[in-house]
């Protein structure tokens, strides 16, 4: 099957780089591209003029959530309130799922929809721990990998585990308890899931492990972890370097930094992608200034998901972009949040990194683009990807630059990330098949999926009430931004 897509706009690679190809093509046989350019004078199966449209490679997120949104919940939460966002330590010897097997496929489903609407081709998926009776299981991932199989997406999947999860006492004081069999047991489906992934033989699944985070597992469970990395040669997710409870923790059980325990362990060893990576010691709230941690990062090959909108969200920010990728550090992206929006991400951190380094100019949006492609590929390890140039997979999307909303046209990479939004996407091919068309996902009911989400989300917000240790109800937690209207009387 050959297919080609003409468009105005085409992000094409060349010399080792992107470049810009105005009036461009790009054909692709079967899964693969075969001519980025113009003149191709070959038969075709399929021929589809994109218009004024920007295609360029499919994105790649990192740090991908496969939940529903819990920013809406907990992005804004005030020191009264935060606390009761946690696990109590009474809830903690008696928590539960608050979802069934299927309702947690729904969600599943719903989340790589999202994922697929905004133009993200390949993913590694994150879902808060919070209303799981511990963490994820086997079951819930061999569902998952079926939902990403049947929309299209390149997924690398693995369930969550952990020794420890955090709870919260009366006074607010924050501690971790630990189960370390459960952690054991985590780690075994982890590595059943990988046996899972070698049967399917499918190039769209492949396995990673995820575990939870770096405070949350125990140098045990941490060792085991690269241990199996290595044996396995798949990649290692493990959220650490992201805030200063996690350091003073990890300084509390283990004596040391984080950055030291990845070390200690032995994952600076393994393909390891660190979410945030954002307190190190040249973060303000250590030492502010660079003692060594981004050149041993960088000397270890660790790739960093920077996640801008969301870190932004939480109050934080990365010191800086420019900074870490002068380093050598490896920076892919990641949404962690919703929406997926890796287009507004992008933005996003292009001006903070204004912001951070006191110009202009500090991460032009050329270098987000370049992480959100071509260090997605480098982070997965896979030179195939992040790039359109004959002999990658065809992993593709448009992008439509015609709204007038949008405003005027000047540099379309330019143009997108800061009048646009990955709400903009219109196709997108993976591994040479369609997966967004015009804008839509075919077979997929999106209006019903709504209805069905918005339903959960209200079971997941009411659940809340009862792991919180002041006894607060979800009204209570999550109260409105303005009064209830009341009607006057007469």
């Amino acid at each position: 099957m050959r297919t080609r897509w003409r468009a105005a706009h085409v992000l094409a690679h060349q010399d080792g780089h992107h470049v810009l190809l105005r009036d461009g093509e790009v054909v692709w046989e079967d899964d693969t591209l075969v001519h980025v350019g113009r003149g191709w004078t070959g038969p075709l199966d399929e021929d589809l003029d994109l218009g004024d449209r920007l295609v360029m490679p499919g994105l790649i997120d990192l740090d991908a959530l496969g939940d529903i949104d819990h920013l809406l919940l907990d992005s804004w939460a005030s020191p009264e309130r935060a606390p009761g966002l946690q696990w109590s330590r009474e809830y903690a010897a008696r928590s539960r799922d608050v979802f069934t097997p299927e309702e947690r496929s729904v969600i599943r489903f719903y989340a790589l929809v999202q994922l697929a609407l905004h133009g993200i081709t390949t993913y590694m998926p994150i879902a808060s721990e919070v209303h799981s009776a511990w963490a994820e299981t086997f079951d819930e991932f061999v569902a998952m990998a079926d939902a990403s199989r049947r929309i299209g997406l390149r997924g690398y999947l693995g369930p969550s585990y952990r020794s420890g999860v955090h709870v919260v006492h009366p006074d607010g004081h924050r501690d971790v308890v630990f189960d370390e069999e459960r952690g054991r047991a985590g780690l075994r489906d982890a590595e059943r899931f990988l046996d899972h992934v070698d049967d399917l033989a499918d190039p769209l699944v492949r396995g990673a492990l995820l575990p939870c985070r770096i405070e949350t597992l125990t140098p045990e469970l941490l060792r085991a972890t690269a241990d199996l990395a290595t044996r396995r040669d798949v990649p290692v997710r493990l959220h650490c370097l992201q805030g200063t409870l996690e350091r003073a923790l990890v300084r509390r059980f283990h004596g040391c930094t984080p950055l030291e325990l990845l070390d200690r362990v032995g994952l600076l060893g393994t393909r390891l992608l660190v979410p945030h990576g954002i307190v190190i010691d040249r973060h303000p709230s250590v030492h502010g200034e660079d003692f060594g941690d981004l050149a041993t990062l960088a000397a270890a090959g660790v790739s960093v998901v920077h996640c801008p909108q969301t870190s932004l969200r939480y109050g934080s920010v990365l010191h800086s972009f420019g900074t870490y990728r002068r380093a050598g550090i490896n920076l892919c992206l990641g949404t962690d949040s919703f929406p997926p929006d890796l287009v507004r991400g992008m933005d996003t951190g292009v001006h903070l990194a204004k912001v951070v380094d006191g110009r202009a100019d500090a991460a032009p949006a050329e270098a987000y683009v370049d992480a959100a492609t071509l260090g997605g590929a480098r982070a997965l390890g896979r030179d195939d990807l992040g790039r359109l140039e004959p002999g990658a997979r065809a992993d593709l999307v448009a992008f439509r630059l015609d709204d007038i909303r949008d405003g005027v046209l000047d540099d379309p990479v330019r143009t997108l990330l800061l009048n646009g939004s990955a709400r903009s996407a219109t196709h997108s091919v993976v591994n040479g098949r369609p997966v967004l068309v015009d804008g839509a996902l075919p077979g997929v009911d999106t209006e019903a999926l709504r209805r069905r989400a918005q339903a959960l989300f209200d079971t997941m917000r009411a659940a809340y009430g009862e792991r919180d240790v002041l006894g607060r109800g979800a009204d209570a937690l999550f109260p409105p931004t303005f009064p209830a209207f009341e009607e006057p009387t007469a």
